[in-house]
């Protein structure tokens, strides 16, 4: 993700909505309630003090506010906030050129920050904890390190799998976040909160529709409102109704529970196909004609938590759960056989 952002056409629109639609403060923030009392009071310290924040890494599934906490804690400092992803800095001399372009107090929000290459972390670990970078000049034995002092700054780090960082850097942050999946009567509120931010007519009970389906996560309840929106649109002059809220949801093939198209096609070849499994994801890609990778990532998470699959050495199960959902009858375990003295 680039310090600026330029689209065009229908996704510009949306891509605005979308920023418009991020909470701006800590009271407007819905949910991590834990999160955001932590945050809260290191952030109040930080400016009693008068002194930028200590680093902050935020952890946890795509969707669930990462960048928005970033913005948030920028806004609560008073300070610019400058982005970019680890994708994007393949190299020591990248992280360097962007540390000392930074000014006092400034908040560097780093995106996947797991995704860093190595030289570029090993620069990072002395930029965060003695705020300045070794800049190498020249080549082999004539190479001469030119220590370069950086303003202090506030790392605000964001990564899907925390696993993934190295210790060392792990432990150069103040603080660290784990964000969860929401609660439905709190995606009901971000659905509400985002339906009067849109000048959206819409009634309790597709509120709660909408969020109960929204997979735990802010950004698809907030996808989900703008799909019904639309059908409300061609449909009922804009107004939105439970009656419209279920024929768009339906249209875009998400279930009651949130299960989609993805989700579905995997559970009902496991079930249907190889009879509840266990099944290998490479032979359950081939089975619905999508990439190992692609099921791995966005539907074997959430059928694990719904309870409906689960994962073992020798490959993926339907759980009973699975199976009634999508109106199926488990099949009987073999029986032991008997034993007689």
């Amino acid at each position: 993700m680039s310090d600026s952002i330029v689209t065009s056409g229908a996704f510009d629109d949306e891509l605005l909505q979308e920023l418009a639609l991020r909470p701006k403060t800590l009271i407007e923030f819905v949910g991590q309630e834990r999160v955001a009392q932590q945050l809260d009071l290191l952030l109040a310290a930080a400016r009693s003090r008068k002194k930028p924040a200590d680093h902050v890494l935020l952890s946890g599934p795509p969707g669930l506010g990462k960048t928005t906490l970033a913005m948030i804690i920028a806004s609560e400092m008073g300070a610019p906030i400058r982005i970019t992803s680890g994708p994007a800095i393949q190299h020591a001399g990248d992280l360097a050129s962007i540390l000392s372009s930074l000014s006092e107090g400034e908040i560097l929000f780093l995106d996947e920050i797991h995704r860093m290459s190595r030289p570029a972390e090993e620069l990072l670990y002395m930029a965060m904890e003695d705020f300045r970078v070794d800049v190498i000049v020249g080549k082999g034995a004539g190479a001469t390190a030119i220590p370069l002092e950086l303003p202090h700054f506030t790392l605000v780090g964001a990564t899907t799998r925390a696993g993934l960082l190295p210790s060392p850097l792990r432990d150069r942050f103040g603080f660290t976040a784990q964000l969860d999946f929401y609660e439905d009567g709190d995606l009901s509120h971000i659905v509400k909160r985002s339906a009067a931010l849109m000048k959206v007519s819409i009634d309790d009970p597709s509120v709660e529709e909408i969020g109960s389906r929204s997979r735990g996560t802010p950004r698809v309840a907030n996808r989900l409102l703008r799909r019904v929106r639309d059908y409300a649109e061609v449909h009922n002059g804009g107004d939105i109704t439970i009656d419209q809220a279920r024929a768009a949801l339906a249209i875009y093939e998400v279930d009651p529970v949130g299960l989609d198209r993805l989700d579905k096609a995997v559970l009902e070849a496991i079930v249907r196909k190889f009879n509840g499994g266990p099944v290998g994801v490479s032979t359950l890609a081939l089975a619905i004609g999508e990439e190992a990778e692609t099921i791995e990532s966005l539907a074997e998470p959430f059928l694990v938590r719904m309870g409906f699959l689960s994962r073992t050495p020798r490959g993926r199960i339907a759980t009973a759960a699975g199976f009634a959902h999508i109106g199926e009858i488990p099949p009987a375990p073999h029986a032991e056989p008997a034993l007689f003295d």
